[in-house]
């Protein structure tokens, strides 16, 4: 029996491997990945300023370090250093959006 390969969309593999939308382990990968997203905003922001994650870190007094792990993962940021990495740092300004 010759078996057929079926290309499937990435809603479908969550699906698969993590549960339906709603599921405790699917929201988890979808806030991961949000906060995944943050960080790469942040890194992209930050290189459009020509700045270094060292010069980023000295203009809202932080550790380069500190810079790093944002960007490679911005799920544990606070608000108040995402506004002071945005604002302060890249001058830019936050956009907050809740869906209900």
């Amino acid at each position: 029996m010759k078996k057929e390969n079926k290309i499937k969309s990435w809603s479908e593999i969550k699906d698969k491997v993590y549960g339906p939308k709603g599921s405790d382990r699917r929201e988890e990968l979808d806030r991961e990945f949000e906060g995944f997203k943050i960080g790469l905003l942040i890194r992209k922001a930050r290189e459009s300023k020509n700045l270094t994650q060292s010069e980023l870190a000295i203009l809202i007094d932080k550790k380069r370090t500190y810079i790093s792990r944002v960007e490679n993962d911005g799920a544990n940021i606070t608000l108040k250093t995402l506004y002071e990495i945005v604002e302060k740092g890249l001058g830019g300004k936050v956009n907050i959006q809740i869906d209900l």
